[in-house]
Parts: C-alpha cells; structure tokens; sequence
C-alpha cells in the first residue's frame, strides 16, 4: 500500500488496526513513519518495536534503523 497510494495512506490504515502489542505493528509504523520525515516519532516506534521483541537479530536490526534516521 505504501508503494502504490504512499505512506501516509498506509500509515492510517496502520494506525487504525488495533496491533499496538504486536511488535510489526510498531516496526511498520516506524518505517512509514521515517519515510514521512517525522523522525522523532519513528524513534519512538522504533524503540517500542525493539522493546517488544526477543529475538536478538530483530533487536540489532531495529536498533540500526533507529541509528540510521536523520
């Protein structure tokens, strides 16, 4: 969907699912988020995303996006 109607199309339809335990949820609004250009609150998602997990590779990969915004 962020493809083809771009992300903010999809980060409403993301923002009305109610997912907020699920850690993709929060990895996918952070993403969006960060496409947007609304860094500080992709941080955020991306530290809820990294909170919610226990896999390790998952965890070393978000911490690196979350490294990687401007």
């Amino acid at each position: 969907m962020a493809e083809i109607d771009g992300p903010q199309v999809a980060l409403g339809v993301v923002d009305s699912l109610p997912l907020e335990g699920y850690q993709p949820w929060h990895a996918t609004r952070a993403d969006l988020l960060s496409r947007l250009g609304r860094t500080d609150e992709a941080r955020c998602a991306y530290e809820a995303a990294i909170a919610a997990t226990g896999n390790a590779a998952e965890r070393e990969y978000l911490t690196r996006r979350r490294t990687e915004l401007a």
